[in-house]
């Protein structure tokens, strides 16, 4: 059965490429002679090589086939890691995370859009929530295993992390051959739907975010949020070297959130049945919201409460916008759409970190994460009221 093939293959494709195996990056091109200066340019390179790909690689997926746009991914995988492995000065590493950005895009959203067109349309959108829920359960797992598994090369033989990545992408690849295509985009002969354009997808998708200002509100909501708590997990880093923690306090940490996380997005499903859409997206962005004001308590214990509460709404509020996103946009447009949304969040993140950065030389981590509790504070009521207003 193609929809229970498509879920296996998708779970076990999902843990490989979200692997943590090399989430400790920063130190790698430390060790490789990189400055702070340099390894900040490159994370900057990425978010702005992820924003000027990330539409056209939805399109793509759109355009052709999901299986050949997640096969491109996987490769492009493969390549970024041989860079890293090679590269002997910061351009070898900048093209290798312009690369990585690549990999990433075309990843993005196209397996959720092929999981969702695999199921029965009858009954889609609650099997798209367990199932998107159960995605990012493993992509939390296979992020903490990963770093664990890292942090055993640190000081001992640390390229192995890429070529350890090559392998678990060989793996990938072989999901990719495993799945199939959905009945609706297989169709072939005189009875097939006329493949649509580029021109066509993009103008549809643009039609889709004017006619649909719900969708559009939803996708700046969730970048902003997606991007304050990727800023607040970051630079919590800061505040706990500057505390002195322990690696097993940091690991601890690190686990724990992890943990916390598996388990919302694990209940996700059982709350989405017993609370309304707006109802629920509105008491996430709250919990947020409280656990960016609360980080104006400068207290350590407080401040890792608060940090566990954010890190796990987080987690929760990607499978919970991603199932929204996929009942409101159309067949045909979906990948395309679902792009839009990654792009937006890129866009947040370029702004976003460098202002961060700022704030925290200037004014210290507190002050300047209650403040953007204070500016989300005003796009959620200004998201709420929009909602109201369209009787949602």
């Amino acid at each position: 059965m193609i929809k229970q093939r498509n879920i296996i293959s998708a779970y076990v494709y999902t843990f490989v490429s979200w692997f943590g195996i090399t989430n400790l990056w920063v130190i790698y091109l430390g060790q490789q002679g990189l400055s702070l200066v340099q390894i900040g340019l490159c994370e900057s390179i990425f978010h702005v090589a992820s924003f000027l790909f990330e539409v056209p690689s939805g399109v793509l997926a759109d355009r052709f086939s999901y299986k050949t746009v997640l096969f491109a991914s996987r490769i492009t995988t493969i390549a970024s890691a041989v860079l890293m492995l090679v590269g002997q000065s910061w351009w070898w590493f900048a093209v290798s995370f312009v690369v990585s950005a690549w990999s990433y895009n075309l990843q993005s959203g196209t397996l959720e859009a092929l999981v969702y067109e695999s199921l029965a349309p009858a009954t889609r959108e609650a099997q798209y929530a367990r199932a998107t829920s159960m995605m990012g359960s493993l992509s939390e797992i296979a992020a903490t295993a990963g770093v664990i598994v890292a942090g055993i090369f640190v000081h001992w033989h640390f390229s192995w992390v890429y070529r350890i990545q090559i392998l678990l992408a060989l793996v990938g690849l072989l999901c990719v051959a495993s799945l199939r295509t959905p009945a609706g985009r297989s169709a072939t002969g005189k009875d097939a739907a006329p493949r649509q354009t580029v021109v066509t997808i993009v103008r549809a998708a643009g039609h889709v975010l004017r006619t649909q200002p719900a969708l559009r509100n939803l996708m700046v909501l969730d970048a902003s949020l997606s991007a304050v708590a990727t800023a607040y997990y970051y630079y919590f880093q800061n505040v706990m070297t500057t505390h002195h923690w322990s690696s097993p306090m940091i690991s601890g940490l690190m686990l724990t959130g992890s943990l916390l996380a598996v388990v919302g997005m694990q209940l996700l499903p059982w709350i989405q049945r017993r609370i309304g859409r707006f109802a629920l997206l509105l008491g996430m962005t709250l919990l947020m919201v409280v656990a960016l004001l609360g980080a104006g308590v400068h207290i350590v214990p407080v401040m890792v409460a608060l940090y566990l509460v954010g890190q796990t709404v987080d987690a929760v509020i990607y499978p919970l916008f991603n199932t929204y996103y996929n009942a409101m946009i159309p067949d045909g447009q979906r990948a395309t759409l679902l792009s839009v949304a990654s792009m937006l969040f890129s866009v947040v993140m370029v702004v976003l970190f460098p202002v961060v950065g700022w704030g925290i030389s200037r004014w210290g981590f507190n002050a300047t994460f209650a403040g953007l509790g204070v500016v989300m504070s005003v796009i959620v009521a200004v998201w709420a009221v929009g909602q109201r207003r369209g009787g949602r």
